[in-house]
């Protein structure tokens, strides 16, 4: 395995990963974003962009002044439509020309069971996402892109949000937050789906790719690992889940204060929305009960 580039958190600054390969940091560090969040410039003269990320005027700038004289932006790819990742597509696109091309807008691809959550009103969630986001061309899973020196294969894996997409590029892939080296993903039902998760790592560690360029945080040099400690993860809190319920009914925040116990207090509405969305799993898989519809405070019983 050899050793992935280390992307230096300068934002603004453009800096080559591999040949024919460049990313530009965008100015939003946080704790969901860490250094904030990567663009990738993919190609050389006619170039496409992967994830303009947030709607920064300097960002607009700085992906613009990566470019080498002659060089244009031919395509925008979004992999999700989050706030930190699709605002600037619009902008990037009145000012080149190129098209955004993505799965679909903000809702698509959701599950039907997400969906009847959604038009319940009770599930809460919709933290982060660029609600009026609208591609100008929709790629369906499997889709082939075509550039000047470059192809992509589009890869619908949703979970992290029902519109994600991962693109393969000959043995790498761009995995938007459905894989980082990081961090785990937050899983935030409706939009967010952990069943669909979980089937987009084993579907993505099915493709055996060498290198992944996250949304954020640095390149993974041994992606099948990477994905193998994420399913471990999760299979771990489900385990913990389910071991909490056996004394009893319990609540999603009330769960993830129990088991995330080292993480600050400031991020633990974020653990519960992820341990929300293991409880819906495990009803949707007979291994939990709640009264009723799911809401963000219901009380599940294990089965």
């Amino acid at each position: 395995m050899d050793q992935a580039p280390e992307i230096r958190p300068l934002p603004g600054a453009v800096q080559r990963l591999a040949p024919g390969l460049r990313v530009v940091l965008a100015p939003n560090p946080s704790p969901m974003t860490f250094h904030g969040t990567n663009s990738y410039i993919l190609g050389e003269g006619e170039v496409a962009v992967i994830d303009p990320g947030p709607a920064e005027p300097r960002h607009l700038r700085a992906l613009r002044d990566a470019l080498a004289p002659g060089e244009r932006i031919s395509h925008i790819f979004v992999t999700h439509s989050h706030l930190d990742h699709s605002p600037l597509a619009r902008p990037l696109a009145a000012a080149t020309g190129a098209p955004v091309l993505a799965f679909g807008h903000a809702m698509a691809g959701r599950s039907a069971a997400m969906e009847r959550l959604a038009a319940s009103g009770t599930i809460a969630g919709g933290e982060g996402v660029d609600t009026g986001f609208t591609p100008d061309e929709t790629l369906a899973d499997g889709t082939e892109i075509a550039g000047k020196g470059w192809m992509l294969r589009a890869l619908h894996t949703p979970g992290h949000m029902g519109n994600h997409l991962s693109f393969l590029w000959d043995d790498a892939v761009f995995a938007g937050d459905q894989v980082m080296g990081w961090s785990t993903s937050i899983v935030s039902p409706p939009d967010g789906d952990m069943g669909a998760y979980m089937a987009s790592l084993d579907r993505l560690a099915a493709r055996r790719p060498r290198r992944l360029y996250a949304g954020h945080g640095d390149p993974v040099g041994d992606p099948v690992g990477r994905i193998a400690d994420l399913v471990a993860h999760r299979r771990a809190r489900e385990a913990a889940i389910l071991a909490a319920l056996t004394d009893g009914p319990a609540d999603a925040m009330s769960l993830a204060r129990a088991i995330y116990q080292d993480t600050p207090a400031p991020l633990l509405p974020a653990a519960a929305r992820n341990v929300l969305a293991h409880l819906i799993d495990l009803m949707n898989r007979n291994r939990a009960f709640c009264e009723g519809i799911p809401a963000a405070g219901s009380r599940f019983r294990r089965l």
